[in-house]
């Protein structure tokens, strides 16, 4: 017997292919399914989710493998499954359906639209029964009263059109130290300082939040602030939603604790918050930030990287239909492996024989610090550590035995870049020559595909060449990945690629109305609106990191329209940033360059890697260097055979320096 085979088969996304087999005839979005809605006057059904995404498994294995859904489906409507990471531009628009219609989100989402593709219906996850009992209802609406839908979508369209709006704010007023005080004080009447992250459930990592604190506290002595980051990076590493056999974060703690996760594992987290645990290190020297580097890294790279040197989008949260099964133990198995130290190993995460999660299941998680174990156990710290880190070793060789959660091979651009710019940062903070190594493999890869041939990114690189156009995002994160990577490495080439796009950037994507970059390039179709990305989340807003790549590169490239475009998309945001602090972290990042001093520090001289690696090992977001051998204007007439520093400000130096703690010394003065 032929199996059913609709035309998601021939998709790259192993999210569109878990579909390609369902009864309901999907389509992935195009002009074949837009055209043949229009043609036979059928309602669209748009669902869209992911790979890792148990719901949208759930919803998969209830209606749309069920024979009865199908028919209704496959009879009355035009059905088109999206995968929300290759095509953010259509999430983030329906995304805004539901919170406008419904005031809430998440995956899997569904749509109903009109033939000629506007949006009347939102929402997401429903059981068979009420699925169907929606789909009947509308195609009624849909045959009886047209005119009511039709006015339906013209009202969320406008809705959606004023919800995105963003002015041109001409204020020439400066922004000042005493609004930034302020954002954050109330900004910390909202957070946890016991366990970290906001108040209540659920908990997400927010490594954009704590890299924005990170900065701020370089320039403000804060210990309130620092307190608060600590406790969060501390917990988040001692919780359940921190792999301790393998490394790797999961996506969310679904309670206040970090205690159980949703297990799936996205490289965007990784690759941030291995950017974050290596400014931590640097700032405070906690081994423990250290280690949280080092086992994230091994993570990513043993379970994510393609041979050619990408990294794979996720791993999902299910293996063998359960949820987290693959992470989680009994209290029979962990003795069945540890025997001997198999209750230090149960008081130290937590295990009980009853199970500290559901059907007698455990989850890892710390709440004791180690040091406290110790004294109750009677052992010294060393051997505790030591005794434990042989119990994971055991623990993981047999974990590796179970059937594996599914992997999403998708490689993405954006997500690729946040994972380069994590691996510079580790560098950074540990000197291991193989994170640089392994940043400038992955930029390579990135280099030798992902371009088009017009100057212009693909964003999903999976199969044999890039497939869809890449959205703002793609751009802006490699463009910041590569100047930390020029700065890093010295290697001038990925400056000034970074420099390349972000003037392509700049021809396809700006708003001249107001200053800002719209989320899809002019070489794609029109979608119900245009949008711009703007506040920050679990990733930071497109906009938030172009407007920081342009400050920083302006001061590279001596150019004064990049530094006041930087400025315009400042003030435009402004009011949010100042009222809505948290919701907005990167923007208040920039901030912190028009509030305080900036330099240039140009470095040169043949014997110069001492030097380098001294300067690279401290966190200083305020402080962007250069090398003075390279063609960039920043460096031009400052090359020498000696070892020689020049610290700048506006391309406008002080006398030359020969070591690195007379240039300490200066920023101190300074």
């Amino acid at each position: 017997m032929m199996q059913i085979e609709n035309a998601l088969a021939k998709e790259n996304s192993p999210y569109l292919q878990m579909h390609a087999h369902n009864p309901v005839h999907w389509f992935p979005w195009g002009k074949d399914a837009l055209t043949k809605a229009r043609n036979e006057n059928k309602l669209l059904v748009i669902s869209i989710g992911y790979a890792a995404c148990h719901w949208c498994h759930v919803m998969e294995k209830e209606s749309f493998s069920d024979q009865e859904v199908a028919s209704v489906m496959n009879g009355h409507f035009v059905s088109i499954k999206i995968d929300r990471e290759e095509r953010p531009d259509l999430d983030q628009v329906f995304m805004d359906v539901a919170h406008l219609t419904t005031g809430k989100g998440g995956w899997p989402l569904n749509i109903i639209a009109l033939p000629n593709g506007q949006p009347f219906f939102a929402g997401t996850y429903f059981q068979k029964r009420q699925w169907m009992n929606l789909l009947r209802e509308v195609k009624k609406l849909h045959d009886n009263d047209p005119l009511r839908l039709k006015d339906l979508s013209m009202q969320i369209k406008a809705g959606i059109e004023r919800m995105d709006f963003v002015g041109l704010v001409k204020d020439s007023a400066l922004f000042t130290k005493e609004v930034m005080e302020k954002a954050i004080e109330g900004w910390m009447q909202n957070v946890d300082f016991v366990w970290g992250g906001s108040k209540g459930a659920p908990k997400f990592p927010m490594p954009v939040e704590y890299h924005f604190l990170f900065s701020y506290l370089q320039k403000q002595d804060n210990p309130v602030v620092l307190d608060y980051v600590d406790t969060s990076l501390t917990r988040m590493a001692q919780g359940g939603i921190y792999d301790h056999l393998g490394g790797g974060f999961a996506r969310y703690s679904v309670d206040e604790y970090w205690k159980v996760p949703h297990f799936e594992k996205m490289l965007y987290d990784q690759g941030q918050l291995v950017e974050v645990y290596s400014i931590a290190h640097m700032v405070t020297g906690n081994p423990l930030y250290k280690r949280v580097v080092k086992e994230t890294i091994a993570f990513v790279k043993r379970e994510l990287q393609s041979e050619e040197g990408g990294f794979f989008a996720s791993l999902d949260a299910d293996s063998e239909g359960r949820e987290g099964k693959f992470y989680v133990w009994t209290y029979q198995e962990i003795r069945d492996v540890l025997a001997g130290d198999a209750d230090l190993f149960c008081d130290v995460f937590n295990i009980t024989e009853q199970g500290n999660w559901e059907c007698g299941n455990n989850i890892l998680f710390q709440s004791s610090a180690m040091g406290d174990i110790a004294v109750r156990s009677g052992l010294e710290s060393e051997e505790l550590e030591e005794k434990i880190s042989k119990c994971k070793d055991l623990l993981f060789e047999r974990r590796q035995c179970r059937k594996r959660p599914l992997l999403d091979n998708k490689i993405l651009t954006s997500w690729n870049a946040i994972m380069i710019k994590g691996l510079v940062m580790a560098y950074k903070a540990t000197g291991e020559e193989e994170y640089l190594s392994d940043a400038i493999k992955t930029s390579e890869f990135i280099k030798d595909t992902a371009f088009r041939d017009d100057g212009g990114l693909w964003r999903s690189l999976k199969g044999e060449k890039g497939v869809i156009n890449g959205f703002l995002d793609d751009y802006a994160l490699l463009i910041d990945a590569w100047i930390e990577l020029y700065m890093a490495s010295f290697e001038e080439k990925w400056i000034e690629l970074a420099h390349t796009l972000c003037e392509y950037v700049s021809a396809h994507f700006f708003n001249d109305d107001n200053q800002l970059f719209y989320y899809t390039s002019v070489k794609d179709d029109p979608l119900l609106v245009r949008k711009s990305e703007t506040s920050d989340n679990v990733i930071p807003a497109s906009n938030s990191v172009m407007a920081i790549n342009l400050y920083r590169l302006s001061k590279y490239y001596l150019n004064k329209e990049a530094y006041h475009t930087s400025c315009q998309m400042l003030k435009n945001l402004s009011g949010r940033i100042d009222e809505h602090g948290k919701y907005y972290a990167n923007w208040q990042r920039l901030k912190l360059f028009f509030i305080y001093e900036n330099f240039e520090l140009v470095l040169s001289g043949n014997s110069k890697d001492k030097e380098h690696k001294d300067i690279l090992k401290r966190f200083d977001p305020f402080v962007f260097i250069a090398s003075g051998d390279h063609t960039i204007p920043i460096a031009k007439g400052k090359d020498s055979d000696e070892v020689v520093f020049h610290l700048c400000k506006n391309n406008c130096c002080h006398l030359p320096m020969s070591s690195y703690k007379e240039v300490l010394q200066k920023l101190k003065e300074l």
